[in-house]
């Protein structure tokens, strides 16, 4: 499929200016010492959306080219996503840093903290709107060390509306958008791909629509094969909206689950993995996987003559998330025996497939090692020879030790935060299901926030005993209340992990349907005003002491994408105040009480429904 679009490459592409190698041939047999890294991050697929991946019920889904990947090199049966949803999962694998130390815990952030509506018990926290221009990617790392650097399809880490940072501002040589066969379908029922070639979507030789996703990948990668290169392929599959452009494909899977076609119903309700157009996307990206590396293996290495680019490639595959179980009226998948999944801090929205192969690494390995998406970043460092930045934090733990020696043994992954062995990982969610959970060794804690600060709940499960034999993986035994000091312990534990990150916490909701206690102490403000520079409002204590505030500023309030920030006010009795930070267009006040309430003045209204803050702050004159 690849070989259709090389000649037109040095036109598409603004890499170089020529197609010519720009890194010496080398002459002898010898392994070029900088390998290339194909990084694959697909989208909401599940643990057991993957065929090699099967536990208890066989999924009916078929993943060929995953499966034959995973017998290349080491396929890991406890990895975790850095988050249970796409953007801060993104922004950590790109940064290498925790969710919580970015300040990206969810989707969509940059606002002032919000209830979900006016009744909602909880308010999440503030959070950016984009992953900050001045982290230092992998991408940026690399091109320090001489790679040519790639990107094709989701980024998801820019403000929303704009994406900006650009993933051409952080590091890549390369970028291309888009959304490839998964652009929305006016009726996924009907319009179905060809085998014209003037279809944009035509079905190629074994029935798949093409995907410039993937063609710009591959396109990529011919295009910097002189020299090492890396590319993060980030296909738009398997999220919503769930359909295929391949009506052979979906028939396919209404046959295999036994399901007369078409339904009368085009809503799928069915318990389990029986959503035949989700089967078929399922299969299509592990068609688009298999193209990529049909292309490693197929394709002469310039820079080792006689060998295939795919000899020295380290190749990642996972996802981003788990699996998306549910969307509005229709069943997408079943993570089961996993519990809940995506936006769900439980192990069906955490843990994730991950395959990755590579030189020296050992072919057909099942690891039952605890491993992260933050772990790429010093892994892929280590695998290349390019230096660390200075003074640059990296919350993963380097697992080229691991994959070269023994992939098994757990004592090899080395914890940045303790400098021994890592038992331990840390999610915070202080969004949506409102969670913060720790795992250390087999057990599991997940901290559920709730009515109020001080009555929080915890939840603990053991997973497993001796890291491998499975106990509860469905996290069904709460063990809370007859193991009280093991989940106090790794509570304390999981609280000391949140301050050293200065982790944001959920606020109770003065507005809430439910009736919560000290309701009626929550401040009311009395006047607000500004004077040169510095900007204050004044509150009057109902019963309960305001104990911080802040101001939430934007400085492109009005229009769609704008961005806020937090500023520190400064406490003086019932007043606070603060210097209005240069270029600050709308501001909003938060007053914080004993009791966890926050306070918005003016009210900036509610998730849902609210896209324009800025109508409901305060204009700078």
């Amino acid at each position: 499929m690849y070989k259709i679009f090389l000649l037109s490459i040095c036109v598409l592409f603004s890499i170089p200016t020529t197609c010519s190698s720009q890194t010496p041939v080398k002459t002898d047999n010898e392994r070029p010492s900088k390998p290339n890294v194909l990084l694959i991050v697909t989208d909401d697929l599940g643990w057991q959306d993957v065929k090699c991946y099967d536990v208890d019920e066989p999924s009916p889904f078929e993943t060929p080219n995953i499966d034959q990947l995973a017998k290349e090199g080491v396929m890991f049966w406890q990895a975790y996503s850095p988050a249970p949803t796409c953007s801060p999962s993104r922004g950590a694998i790109l940064s290498g840093k925790h969710p919580v130390r970015i300040e990206r815990t969810n989707v969509r952030g940059g606002h002032p903290p919000l209830p979900f509506n006016h009744g909602s018990t909880l308010i999440s926290p503030w959070m950016r709107g984009a992953l900050d221009a001045s982290e230092v990617t992998i991408a940026e790392s690399l091109q320090t060390n001489g790679y040519k650097t790639g990107h094709s399809g989701k980024w998801h880490v820019g403000a929303a509306r704009s994406d900006e940072p650009l993933p051409t501002q952080q590091g890549f040589d390369f970028s291309k958008h888009g959304f490839g066969s998964h652009q929305r379908m006016k009726d996924r029922t009907t319009g179905f791909a060809t085998t014209d070639p003037s279809d944009p979507f035509y079905l190629d030789e074994e029935g798949f629509p093409f995907d410039d996703i993937t063609q710009d990948g591959i396109d990529f990668m011919d295009q910097s094969k002189s020299d090492p290169f890396f590319l993060y392929y980030c296909s738009r599959l398997v999220h919503t909206p769930i359909h295929t452009r391949s009506e052979a494909l979906l028939k396919k899977y209404y046959e295999k689950l036994g399901i007369e076609y078409p339904r009368e119903s085009d809503v799928w309700d069915e318990q389990g993995q029986r959503n035949a157009y989700y089967a078929a996307m399922v299969e299509t990206i592990d068609h688009y996987t298999g193209l990529l590396l049909k292309y490693l293996k197929e394709t002469e290495d310039p820079r080792w003559p006689g060998h295939m680019l795919v000899e020295n490639t380290y190749v990642i595959f996972t996802s981003d998330n788990g699996g998306m179980e549910r969307h509005t009226r229709e069943i997408i998948t079943d993570n089961y025996p996993l519990d809940k999944g995506k936006i769900n801090a439980k192990e069906g929205g955490v843990r994730v497939p991950l395959i990755i192969t590579g030189p020296n690494i050992d072919s057909n390995v099942e690891s039952n090692v605890i491993v992260n998406g933050i772990d790429f970043y010093p892994t892929i460092l280590s695998w290349t020879g390019t230096k660390k930045q200075k003074d640059q934090i990296l919350d993963g733990a380097d697992l080229s030790a691991l994959l070269d020696k023994d992939p098994t043994d757990s004592k090899l992954v080395i914890d940045p935060w303790t400098g021994e062995s890592r038992n331990t990982m840390m999610w915070h969610f202080p969004n949506s299901s409102m969670q913060s959970t720790l795992r250390v060794g087999d057990y599991k804690l997940v901290r559920n926030y709730t009515d109020t600060k001080e009555s929080m709940t915890l939840d603990l499960y053991q997973l497993y005993e001796n890291g491998s034999k499975r106990v509860d993986i469905e996290e069904s035994k709460n063990l809370a209340a007859s193991m009280p000091e093991k989940a106090k312990a790794m509570n304390q534990l999981l609280q000391e992990r949140l301050d050293q990150l200065n982790a944001r916490y959920p606020f109770l909701n003065p507005t809430s349907k439910k009736s919560l206690p000290n309701q009626s102490k929550v401040p009311t403000v009395v006047d607000h005003g500004s004077k040169d520079n510095t900007v204050w409002i004044e509150f009057k204590n109902n019963g309960a002491q305001v104990t911080s505030a802040e101001l939430i500023y934007t400085t492109n309030g009005g229009i769609k994408g704008e961005i806020w920030f937090p500023a520190t006010m400064t406490l003086k009795g019932n007043k606070a105040s603060v210097t209005l930070p240069k270029g600050t267009t709308h501001y909003v006040f938060n007053l914080v009480d004993e009791n966890n309430y926050l306070v918005s003045y003016p009210d900036a209204g509610y998730q849902k429904l609210t896209k324009v803050f800025a109508t409901k702050a305060i204009a700078v004159k």
